[in-house]
């Protein structure tokens, strides 16, 4: 049985501590923090220590999702968006930018986090975005 060793970034906040997945036969089976990256220095927390187990779970979801007479099914992800984006373009005519809220992620770059309140204040037109970290 050979282990390999494949370098990563932790998903779960935006440090971006570097790791490494226990690869065995193909599928993950633990985590190494990595030593020399500059941000962890080794170290990972609770949460990076489990940053694989979510990968093989059965509850995750894998392919976008949308409601059809009251059950939610499989769609592409071009219908998925196409039917986001009208959604939201009804509620900007309806209700104006102040009835859309943006909730970012830890789990998004500081970039991501960025684009996301540019999106909101520039084409939404709203202030109302949120952090679970409020940076």
């Amino acid at each position: 049985m050979q282990m390999n060793h494949v370098p990563s970034v932790c998903c779960f906040c935006g440090c971006g501590c570097g790791f490494y997945f226990n690869v065995s036969d193909g599928r993950i089976t633990g985590i190494s923090p990595s030593r020399s990256h500059p941000v962890s220095r080794g170290n990972l927390c609770v949460k990076g220590w489990h940053a694989h187990e979510f990968v093989y779970s059965p509850n995750r979801l894998l392919h976008p999702l949308v409601r059809k007479n009251g059950r939610l099914v499989r769609a592409s992800w071009d219908e998925a968006l196409s039917r986001t984006a009208e959604a939201l373009r009804k509620v900007l005519e309806r209700e104006g930018g102040g009835a859309i809220g943006l909730l970012s992620s830890a789990k998004c770059t500081n970039e991501e986090n960025y684009l996301l309140q540019k999106l909101a204040r520039a084409v939404l037109k709203t202030n109302n975005v949120d952090h679970c970290a409020r940076l």
